[in-house]
């Protein structure tokens, strides 16, 4: 069997690859994924500053920091304009039909692996009962799909911010992979925007290399006994980062094939697939990080308020961020942590709650933004990744910060192939600045 079949039949397709043609500046086309720094108006406008009239995947990304501003779909318009002008102005490259190796440092590792390929979206499925080869790792909030939706719909260029891990714990693939490309020259190597490190690329454009990667990933599979799965129920991609972009391909596919059933060759459109990066969730460049929350609208007695039914609450107020930080993020301790930041005031809370702290936590948090407005303010959350925004806050609207302990990646295959998807927003790999970046391109539509 040819390696292109026993991929398939993996999920994987070799997608054909446009990058940024020779003079273009890098550093100004890869930009951070559109869901980091919604609270940090700064950092996206420091961004666009930089890039000015330059070539960017800015361009043609919509930052969630501007979700809720006026005009969104004449700024849906004028990304797919700018998607076909450059495409037609020659800014990006001719297909090359290939895997691409990557290397990523950042602020915090020095080296981080993956290889951008293409899914297939028919073994993939983000609802909580789904038993596919891809599944999601967090809940999906079908709300957030239709802005994803309209950008993707009918797009000329898809340019990923997903990343799927695999469960390899002897940490095998990725480095094998970067041996046979690394015998020739990066496609790109460029620093990053914002101090966020550097990225390097590698194209493995040989049937051998898919092969190789073949062999890996049915390995891999076989695996899949240790999480109580098997043989129809293989469980081989976890969804990391980038869940609602998937969700959305999703369903931008499946829209499609219902529009135009019966047509031939229907099966072959490129929306079929959807471009990702593949790390492993064992590379030493990852850390999983604890996404934390901002609550908009109550004061800090009505958080506490909302948190006293977590099993065996209690709560005590701390001197400092500082040593709120450290006593959340102690290891050596049985209950589960959280605190909670108002301004000057600290509070530690601890619980019993069994499980990640998000699935006794997330319940009552999204009960307290449904509840009706208090004083006229309706309340609403927002998800911060890292702990310098949630102590930050929201300067021009006051939020009670809510710091996350923090979070273990061993048996996160065997939870969600058992239990499903965690409550959304349960985990982030590693902090804001090392995010995927904007980079690589694919023709969809």
């Amino acid at each position: 069997m040819q390696p292109d079949q026993r991929l398939a039949a993996l999920g994987i397709a070799i997608p054909e690859i446009v990058l940024p043609r020779p003079g273009v500046d890098l550093k100004k086309w890869a930009v951070i994924a559109c869901d980091q720094f919604t609270q940090d108006q700064g950092y996206w406008e420091t961004v666009q500053n930089t890039v000015g009239a330059a070539p960017s995947a800015l361009k043609v990304i919509l930052p969630e920091i501007y979700l809720e501003a006026g005009g969104r779909a004449e700024r849906i318009r004028r990304i797919h304009q700018t998607m076909d002008s450059y495409l037609a102005e020659g800014i990006l490259t001719l297909p090359r039909r290939g895997c691409i190796y990557l290397e990523r440092s950042t602020p915090y590792h020095p080296l981080r692996r993956g290889v951008v390929v293409a899914v297939d979206l028919e073994q993939y499925d983000w609802k909580p009962e789904a038993q596919r080869l891809i599944r999601a790792t967090e809940g999906t909030v079908p709300e957030r799909l239709p802005p994803r939706m309209a950008i993707r719909r009918g797009a000329p260029l898809e340019i990923p911010h997903v990343i799927l891990l695999i469960d390899d714990e002897a940490d095998s693939l990725l480095p094998g992979l970067g041996e046979r490309a690394k015998k020739g020259l990066p496609v790109y190597n460029t620093p990053l925007l914002m101090d966020s490190g550097v990225i390097a690329g590698w194209f493995l454009d040989q049937e051998a290399d898919w092969a190789y990667l073949a062999d890996a990933l049915e390995g891999l599979v076989q695996n899949t006994v240790r999480y109580g799965t098997g043989g129809d129920t293989a469980f081989l991609y976890a969804v990391g980062d980038g869940n609602h972009s998937l969700a959305a391909a999703k369903a931008v596919w499946e829209e499609y094939k219902a529009a135009h059933t019966g047509t031939p060759g229907l099966m072959d459109h490129p929306s079929r697939w959807a471009m990702v990066e593949v790390e492993n969730l064992y590379d030493p460049g990852i850390n999983f990080e604890p996404i934390h929350r901002l609550l908009f609208g109550p004061d800090l007695t009505g958080v506490l308020d909302a948190l006293a039914p977590l099993p065996g609450f209690s709560s005590r107020p701390i001197g400092s961020g500082e040593e709120l930080s450290r006593l959340v993020g102690d290891p050596g301790v049985p209950q589960t942590r959280l605190g909670l930041i108002a301004g000057a005031a600290f509070i530690l809370i601890e619980t019993e709650a069994p499980g990640l702290a998000t699935e006794s936590l997330q319940p009552l948090l999204d009960a307290l933004v449904k509840s009706p407005p208090h004083k006229g303010v309706r309340y609403s959350i927002d998800y911060i990744h890292g702990e310098t925004g949630v102590f930050q806050g929201n300067p021009e609207h006051p939020a009670v910060g809510i710091l996350l302990p923090p979070i273990k990646k061993s048996g996160l295959f065997k939870t969600v192939a058992r239990s499903g998807p965690l409550p959304r927003k349960s985990f982030s790999i590693g902090e804001a600045h090392e995010k995927r970046f904007y980079l690589d391109c694919r023709k969809l539509f």
